[in-house]
């Protein structure tokens, strides 16, 4: 399997983990805190991981309009689209909440494809509607008292995580507001992720950390505003370690495939991860399951069969280009060192680098050096 495919699984199955985890907390944290607290756990454990590793600061291989474009990803995905789904979910019902969250990998799709002008093949524009297909059977009410639940735990199945109960007044309100904000928000992550696309080259911890500790201190203050209570140690330690590893560490993989794969492919493989949370839900709390979970689950699979099997190959041009990220010498870095590469890891060496031209022919996603049109 490819290294980038594995990484977007991986990133799918750590936040699909953390929808479970996250639910338990919900009797002991409040919804909008336990927000706040998952992606400070984010940002402060992979930001410190980042200076231990390299034993203080190291740039994180961000240059020029790089910074603009990881500052607009944050604001509008960490902050504008957190608030977004906070009021949406006080005006919307858990049942109309879960199926509109799936609208994120749609919208990141049609963003990719429409203005970020990434290529799609038939295979793979099948393959998304059957994921996505697959998340709407999944999110689809299934007992009537399901519009009733808590509209928080139905949106830890989506990349906002959960922030507040919906109020008494919800039903008070136009009807049409609620869905339409979290809609949304929606819009607002699949922005952020094809805005996070175009820094994915740079250091996907300081990414990931920056991104959880902005949205985490936004939540957080916006919870302890509003009266919220600082919980007890355990429950705020556990939530932080869930939030590490769901919304942490998870995004540094899905940062990696989003390197390899394009924004569109990296986020519908992403896009099975509720399906991994519903899974986990039956294992850990002994839900009950029916044929819709089974038959999203035939649909989703059916989606990642078909952009597993996606071929793509013809022969283009790569123009000069100087960057910085980290690689293998591969036939697209064929440079030489000065004084050998430096420090070495899993996924290489990382400097500053050029790309001479050239033209060629293999297999190849819309990756970091393969943004060309068709």
């Amino acid at each position: 399997m490819n290294r980038s495919i594995a990484y977007a699984l991986a990133s799918a199955l750590l936040f699909g983990a953390s929808t479970p985890l996250a639910k338990q907390l919900l009797d002991q944290v409040p919804p909008l805190l336990l927000g706040g607290l998952l992606y400070l756990g984010a940002g402060l454990g992979l930001l410190l991981y980042r200076l231990l590793r390299d034993r203080g600061w190291r740039h994180p291989g961000l240059h020029g309009h790089d910074w603009g474009w990881l500052g607009a990803a944050i604001a509008v995905g960490g902050v504008v689209g957190t608030a977004t789904l906070m009021f949406g979910l006080q005006l919307s019902s858990a049942a109309s909440a879960s199926l509109l969250l799936n609208l994120e990998a749609v919208f990141t799709a049609l963003l990719a494809w429409l203005v970020f002008r990434e290529h799609a093949s038939r295979r793979v524009v099948t393959g998304m509607l059957a994921i996505v297909a697959g998340g709407l059977l999944l999110a689809w009410p299934t007992d009537p008292a399901a519009t009733a639940t808590s509209a928080a735990s139905a949106a830890l199945t989506g990349t906002g995580a959960a922030l507040i109960a919906p109020s008494a007044w919800a039903a008070a309100s136009a009807a049409w507001l609620g869905p339409l904000l979290v809609a949304l928000a929606c819009l607002c992550w699949a922005i952020d992720n094809n805005l996070t696309r175009k820094v994915a080259a740079a250091d996907a911890l300081f990414i990931a950390g920056s991104r959880g500790l902005v949205a985490g201190v936004v939540s957080s203050g916006a919870a302890l505003a509003l009266g919220a209570t600082w919980p007890a140690t355990g429950p705020a330690l556990a939530a932080m370690l869930v939030g590490l590893l769901g919304y942490g560490v998870s995004l540094v993989l899905f940062v990696l495939a989003l390197r390899g794969l394009g924004t569109a492919r990296a986020s519908a493989y992403f896009a099975t991860a509720p399906f991994i949370g519903v899974a986990l839900s039956l294992l850990l709390l002994g839900e009950a399951t029916s044929w819709l979970f089974w038959l999203a689950g035939l649909l989703m699979a059916v989606g990642v069969w078909l952009h597993l099997g996606e071929r793509h190959a013809h022969l283009h041009p790569h123009e000069a280009q100087e960057h910085e990220h980290w690689h293998a010498h591969d036939a697209h870095h064929s440079h030489t060192h000065e004084g050998g590469t430096g420090t070495e890891s899993p996924l290489g060496h990382r400097h500053w680098h050029r790309h001479e031209p050239l033209t060629h022919r293999h297999p190849h996603y819309p990756d970091t050096h393969h943004q060309h049109r068709h």
